[in-house]
């Protein structure tokens, strides 16, 4: 069975950075596109960012570009996401996610998900 464990949440000052983790098991992760969504309360869950299966390509939310980056490590089969300048509109909770196809920015696209990380970004 597929897993996707996310680690690295916490409670931040707005400005302050934090870098999440993903690790990957029980399937071949070289072979999967990564991705990461977040879930605010009471809000749809939504993309954040996405890397095809060698890094080297990557695709970011508008509200995310410049200060959020994606990157992943087949050897140790895990992705990251590093956030940086954190405003108090990113607080949510993060989700890695992991599909064979092509990386695509719906939901629906995307075959395994993790049980997601708390990021709260106090003002």
């Amino acid at each position: 069975q597929v897993q996707l464990v996310e680690s690295g949440g916490g409670l931040v000052q707005a400005g302050d950075s934090l870098r999440l983790s993903c690790a990957g098991s029980r399937f071949t992760f070289e072979k999967y596109v990564m991705g990461w969504f977040r879930q605010a309360p009471g809000k749809e869950r939504e993309f954040v960012a996405a890397i095809t299966r060698s890094g080297e390509s990557t695709n970011y939310a508008d509200s995310v570009k410049g200060r959020f980056t994606i990157s992943r490590d087949n050897a140790k089969n895990t992705v990251h996401l590093q956030m940086n300048s954190l405003h108090p509109e990113d607080t949510a909770i993060y989700y890695c996610a992991a599909d064979p196809r092509a990386p695509s920015q719906a939901l629906g696209s995307w075959m395994y998900w993790g049980q997601g990380t708390q990021v709260t970004v106090s003002s």
